[in-house]
């Protein structure tokens, strides 16, 4: 793969046959790039990926939204904290430390690790199918 600087090709030149973005050409590539090529060209290793990363960022808002003392009466808070409440069920009170912010740290922490890399993981080997 060659990348080009410039405007478009001259008649002189091989046609185009990649993407073009702020100037540069991706030349010699043969198809347009995509996300589920990105991705390793499996749709549902694609969504499942993303199903992980959007339960791990949900749980991670809430930590910070706690971290931060957000404002709970919010109704974006709420639904923050009610879907992290519901993602990190299983993991309810498993440490149950005094320091306020380390137990919802670790209460809401683990389960967004546990989710990121069994998605992950998952996703992998569906990709491989």
């Amino acid at each position: 793969m060659r990348v080009r600087s410039g405007g478009p090709p001259s008649a002189d030149k091989q046609p185009f046959d990649g993407w073009e973005t702020a100037g540069f050409q991706v030349v010699g590539c043969g198809k347009p790039l995509t996300m589920a090529r990105h991705y390793g060209g499996n749709q549902a290793a694609v969504v499942i990926r993303v199903v992980a990363d959007i339960m791990a960022l949900i749980l991670g808002l809430w930590i910070l939204m706690y971290v931060l003392d957000a404002n709970r009466a919010n109704d974006l808070v709420s639904f923050v904290r009610d879907a992290a409440n519901w993602l990190a069920g299983w993991s309810h009170d498993l440490f149950t430390m005094d320091t306020d912010w380390l137990r919802v740290l670790l209460n809401y922490g683990l389960p967004a690790v546990v989710y990121l890399l069994i998605g992950h993981a998952l996703a992998a080997r569906v990709s491989r199918l």
